[in-house]
């Protein structure tokens, strides 16, 4: 069994999709905010959500982010469900499958959850294509 040298490979692998999805500047900033109380809780989702389930070879980024948009809508996670939208320029979700994910919560999990993730993507938008004005982009 690989032991500790499974659970090294799982958080190498975890910090290096976890950069890739949400960004060095993301996760640099988390990395300075974390302190004794929550470092076991980084490392977790590092190593289980980024090293174990969005390093999975089945779905792309882009298809995981629409997913993990849609579910974050359907239990009212609004900061992640802004922190992801974000990450769609580095996942390469566009705009059109996120609404289409958000479609499917109005469906399947309630119109006003789609409704209220939807407010927060327009917002997060608007706020990427500000800086991206202002970068001369």
């Amino acid at each position: 069994m690989g032991g500790q040298r499974d659970d090294d490979n799982r958080q190498a692998t975890g910090m290096a999709t976890r950069r890739a999805v949400l960004g060095n500047a993301h996760v640099d900033r988390a990395r300075a905010q974390t302190t004794d109380f929550d470092a076991d809780f980084q490392d977790f989702i590092t190593e289980n959500a980024w090293g174990s389930v969005w390093s999975r070879p089945h779905l792309t980024k882009r298809e995981r982010s629409m997913v993990t948009i849609a579910l974050l809508a359907a239990l009212g996670q609004d900061d992640e469900i802004a922190m992801h939208v974000r990450a769609t320029e580095n996942t390469g979700a566009s705009r059109q499958d996120v609404l289409e994910a958000l479609l499917h919560v109005a469906v399947y999990a309630g119109v006003p959850a789609a409704n209220h993730a939807i407010k927060i993507a327009k917002a997060v938008y608007a706020e990427m294509d500000k800086t991206m004005e202002g970068a001369g982009a």
